[in-house]
């Protein structure tokens, strides 16, 4: 009998052991992976409503995407955040402003208030709503830009310029420069009239940037 002792012993044995490449992935330790680098860039904020968002178009084809662009070409060291949201009026700015103030942004190119006079709001609503913009931004410590606005002829000559008037008031008031819409020409428009496509979102960017790098620079 002493044959099946020693046997049962010898197949316990080989049911305990364990293949050497199981012993060899329990041994190794998996590496961590590095963390993401961290950009420093002073931080940039296009804030505003659909022209800013890129409304109808894809990424990489909107008017802040040809900026960065421009911006790494000619060696200046921003990062560039789009903060549009489609629709927006005035009021939702004003009620999105703390959320770009915790950008700690060094300037905040602000393009609001179109669909305001699309919607035929109040001027006065439409002024009130941009001081409270552009007082908190300042306040901060950001730069503001602003683009000034137009809106089609068929609202009327009186309700169009008084919509006008008031971003030139508020750039002299609070000494803030304003992008003229004019200087941008021509560009290509989608099918709605009123949304540029990628080439002429192209076409905005060197307008903006002109008048930014004055700010950068100051």
């Amino acid at each position: 009998m002493w044959w099946l002792v020693a046997l049962a012993a010898v197949l316990s044995a080989c049911g305990e052991s364990k293949p050497a490449n199981s012993a060899a992935k329990e041994e190794k330790q998996e590496v961590p992976a590095s963390p993401a680098p961290v950009d420093t860039r002073p931080v940039i904020v296009a804030f505003g409503d659909s022209l800013t968002d890129g409304y109808g178009v894809p990424e990489g084809q909107k008017y802040t995407d040809y900026l960065q662009a421009a911006l790494d070409e000619k060696g200046l060291k921003y990062r560039v955040v789009n903060a549009g949201v489609s629709g927006d009026t005035t009021g939702n700015a004003l009620d999105r402003v703390a959320s770009v103030v915790a950008l700690k942004p060094v300037l905040v190119i602000l393009e609001i208030g179109g669909n305001d006079g699309l919607r035929g709001l109040p001027v006065d609503q439409t002024r009130e709503n941009l001081e409270q913009i552009v007082k908190q931004l300042q306040a901060s410590g950001a730069k503001v830009l602003l683009w000034s606005m137009t809106l089609p002829r068929n609202y009327g000559p009186r309700y169009v310029r008084e919509f006008e008037k008031v971003y030139e008031s508020i750039g002299r008031q609070y000494k803030v420069p304003l992008v003229p819409v004019r200087e941008f020409g021509k560009v290509e428009m989608q099918a709605d009239g009123i949304h540029p496509t990628g080439a002429g979102y192209q076409k905005l960017a060197p307008v903006v940037l002109k008048y930014m790098k004055r700010e950068l620079t100051d």
